[in-house]
């Protein structure tokens, strides 16, 4: 058999560092790629996020025709192959799995599951989410294939299937990849203590004794940090409606607002659903909750904010009476915390800032302090414990183990088989 009748899996970054993968599959005359983010790391104060400086400083690897022609790029690698077949995934709407999508070259068709590309285009609509293309308006994203579950997709010898898993983005899957000689499974980012944690046993069982199993690492990366005051620990997202819930009672006849992050759509509808207050959302955040769930909510508008024409009138919420109320709502506030009313109650859920290595977050702080405004942090992982990564592989059964997406892949074994620890730029051949 030639070499290039063999599967070549190509591991183009995203190697011992979290974010920023994007790994090769090609066979014969076809190849995919998955994700298309970029590895974070400010440290570096680049002068700009032109695609030629990310490459320079390693934050996006060399590719050689996958980036858009138009671009000030000049791809100097080894890659001396021409392929017939192009397809790229994306397996969530993280910007580590995601934020260079409109530096993809256009002709190359980009796959996601359905609800990940409706979030994605939310998240992007002020174009401050994704790099953004030099060609088009500022508020451009660029076309995606939104999939059902389950989806098989054809790219020459190379069949992909996604597969929804749980993870804190909505619209998470993992990829079940059917070469002619291998099976290949991308776990993508996922998790055993979400809503939809079943989505990730299912997976598992489709991906029984796959040859190779490419894994996310994230939770195994950092030692255990010390213990934030102002954060009540949470161990599944179960448990973190209920401390919201816990939260809201406690605390009559005082304003409380909160915050999440905007791809969690399924945290928004629990908390909307369980809430002994009526939850209130701002309308953008209304709206993605009805694009992708198919459910109207309670909502408000900012002024000087758009209507949404498609949002229920009767749901709609003045904000002048949220700015008053200390009893009957619970309300989303992401601006203008300075118009609260002093000694509320703040409820930050996974939204931004993030935390203290966001220099923003200090002074988000340090603001609501000086409103007299008390702030309490419930968080919880989009990524796997590290027992429950251990029962992920345990299910699996995976012939290869690639531990990646983690600074410590090491500390990931495989007791069914062979385990790699590729570099970065390493190619395997199956």
């Amino acid at each position: 058999m030639e070499l290039k009748d063999k599967t070549k899996i190509t591991f183009h970054s995203g190697i011992l560092t979290i974010g920023g993968t994007v790994i090769e599959i090609a066979y014969k005359d076809a190849h995919i790629f998955f994700d298309f983010g970029t590895e974070f790391r400010p440290e570096l104060a680049l002068p700009d996020e032109q695609l030629q400086t990310l490459v320079d400083n390693g934050l996006v690897p060399r590719l050689k025709n996958i980036y858009d022609p138009r671009l000030s790029y000049s791809y100097q690698g080894e890659e001396n192959q021409t392929f017939r077949h192009t397809a790229v995934f994306l397996s969530h709407v993280h910007l580590d799995h995601s934020k260079m999508i409109n530096y993809l070259d256009p002709a190359i068709p980009l796959y996601t599951l359905k609800e990940s590309k409706d979030i994605l285009t939310f998240l992007n609509r002020e174009g401050e989410f994704l790099l953004p293309s030099p060609f088009e308006e500022t508020n451009y994203t660029r076309p995606m294939i939104g999939l059902e579950k389950g989806a098989m997709i054809q790219v020459g010898e190379i069949q992909v299937e996604v597969v929804p898993v749980d993870h804190d983005a909505y619209g998470a899957s993992a990829l079940l990849i059917h070469t002619p000689d291998s099976f290949i499974t991308y776990t993508g980012d996922l998790r055993l203590h979400g809503h939809n944690s079943e989505d990730t046993k299912r997976f598992c069982e489709k991906a029984k004794h796959t040859d190779i199993l490419m894994m996310e690492g994230v939770s195994i990366s950092f030692p255990e940090r010390p213990t934030d005051p102002k954060q009540i620990k949470i161990m599944s997202e179960e448990d973190l409606v209920q401390q919201m819930v816990r939260l809201v009672d406690a605390n009559q006849n005082r304003q409380i607002t909160f915050n999440g992050y905007p791809a969690n759509v399924l945290r928004f509808e629990k908390i909307v659903d369980a809430s002994p207050r009526t939850v209130v959302l701002e309308a953008k955040m209304a709206a993605l909750i009805l694009e992708v769930l198919g459910k109207q909510v309670a909502y408000y508008y900012l002024p000087h904010d758009k209507e949404i024409t498609h949002l229920d009138k009767k749901l709609e919420i003045s904000y002048e009476v949220l700015r008053n109320d200390q009893s009957q709502y619970l309300w989303q506030v992401v601006d203008h915390f300075e118009e609260l009313l002093p000694n509320g109650l703040y409820i930050h859920s996974d939204a931004q800032p993030l935390g203290e290595f966001d220099p923003n977050y200090r002074i988000f702080l340090d603001l609501l302090a000086s409103h007299q405004i008390e702030f309490v942090r419930l968080a919880c992982s989009g990524h796997a414990f590290p027992d429950d990564l251990k029962q992920i592989i345990a299910w699996i059964e995976p012939k290869c183990l690639v531990p990646i997406h983690t600074l410590h892949p090491e500390k990931l074994e495989n007791p069914f088989g062979e385990r790699i620890l590729p570099h970065r730029g390493e190619s395997l051949y199956l």
